[in-house]
């Protein structure tokens, strides 16, 4: 018996220590460092890695609190807001809420503008982290009215606040250079081979883009991939700006080019346009097959990456981004109503029906 105890407790002493996190200074250190998944029945499929950043790990869940960080140092950096001030902003909901938890960890006051076309649970969380929120109706960006214009005014009628502009102030674009591509990079041991995500501000693409194609030229491919109703695609394959069609998906596609992506567009090797069915088949594919419950834009990026690996040819490492988590979407991307109004409750296998669980 004691022989067995001297055995069981060797065999404990020796084992390695689990890998820990390291103690954060503050929510504002926990932005970044997300891991990065290897999808393993899609990469058997198409005969790649397709490799997925988890940013629904950052802690305001999604990928735009890279942004959301960036952009308010660059405000204090640039001396444009002090303590006690308010940060405005023009979005969608993901760098908002990026927003509204760096200013309640920084200790600014949060005013936020986005299209009422946006998904209530959005609105909600925004609010339950203190925002000040204005949903306002949608409307192109050469309107007066255009959500982003409307933040804009509000920062210039307040003293001491600041409207962080994420689809023209490159310092979104710095995010990604300094963190999203040196992250990649690291985690791929150097060896990635192409990289694909969708864009709204232009900031992940561009910032991803310029950091691998500085680190690997030609030898790394970057694409665009783009949602129905945006310009991107038809500006990437045909030069000119033709919109044809809508999407279900939030916070991607475009109208026109960003500062952030102007940087670098001339970085991007090509681009694929993504119907609505193909994410929403891809949304239910990943929840059964990988576990993983992201929205429809993360969907589209794995179509896009799958799309590429069949592009470059097997054996390859392609990396796009899981922008965040489907809990922001649920309502309507897991209700039977909502599906059968977009037309798109047939894109969805009757095997994998069984989630949609809401009416």
């Amino acid at each position: 018996m004691n022989s067995l105890r001297f055995v069981a407790r060797r065999a404990y002493s020796t084992a390695k220590p689990a890998v820990v996190p390291r103690i954060t200074p503050g929510l504002i250190g926990a932005i970044g460092n997300t891991p990065l998944i290897r999808l393993n029945r899609v990469s058997e499929e198409v005969g790649s890695d397709i490799l997925c950043k988890a940013e629904w790990m950052n802690p305001g869940g999604s990928v735009k609190d890279r942004a959301a960080l960036f952009v308010v140092k660059d405000a204090e950096e640039k001396g444009l807001i002090r303590p006690g001030g308010t940060v405005v902003e023009g979005t969608a909901g993901n760098t908002g809420i990026g927003l509204a938890h760096v200013c309640r960890a920084k200790g600014y006051k949060c005013v936020i503008y986005m299209p009422n076309t946006q998904s209530q649970e959005k609105i909600d969380l925004l609010r339950m982290l203190g925002a000040e929120v204005h949903p306002v109706p949608a409307v192109a960006f050469d309107n007066p009215e255009n959500y982003n214009h409307q933040a804009r005014r509000h920062a210039e009628s307040l003293e001491n606040a600041v409207w962080t502009n994420q689809f023209d102030n490159i310092a979104n674009r710095r995010a990604h250079i300094e963190t999203t591509g040196p992250e990649i990079m690291a985690q791929t041991n150097g060896e990635v081979d192409g990289f694909v995500c969708a864009t709204g501000t232009g900031g992940t693409l561009a910032g991803t883009a310029r950091y691998l194609k500085e680190q690997k030229g030609d030898k790394v491919k970057v694409f665009l991939a783009d949602p129905p109703g945006s310009v991107l695609y038809s500006y990437f394959t045909t030069g000119k700006f033709d919109r044809e069609g809508g999407s279900i998906t939030e916070g991607i596609g475009q109208g026109r080019i960003t500062d952030n992506l102007d940087q670098d567009k001339d970085l991007i090797d090509g681009a694929f346009c993504i119907p609505d069915e193909e994410s929403v088949h891809m949304l239910y594919r990943l929840l059964d097959e990988e576990g993983i419950y992201v929205g429809a834009s993360s969907a589209l990026n794995v179509v896009a990456a799958a799309k590429m690996a069949k592009q470059l040819g097997p054996g390859k490492k392609i990396v796009t981004i899981l922008c965040d988590g489907a809990y922001r979407y649920q309502s309507r991307l897991f209700s039977r109503q909502w599906l059968e109004s977009k037309k798109l409750l047939t894109a969805i296998p009757e095997h994998l029906q069984k989630y949609v669980v809401l009416p």
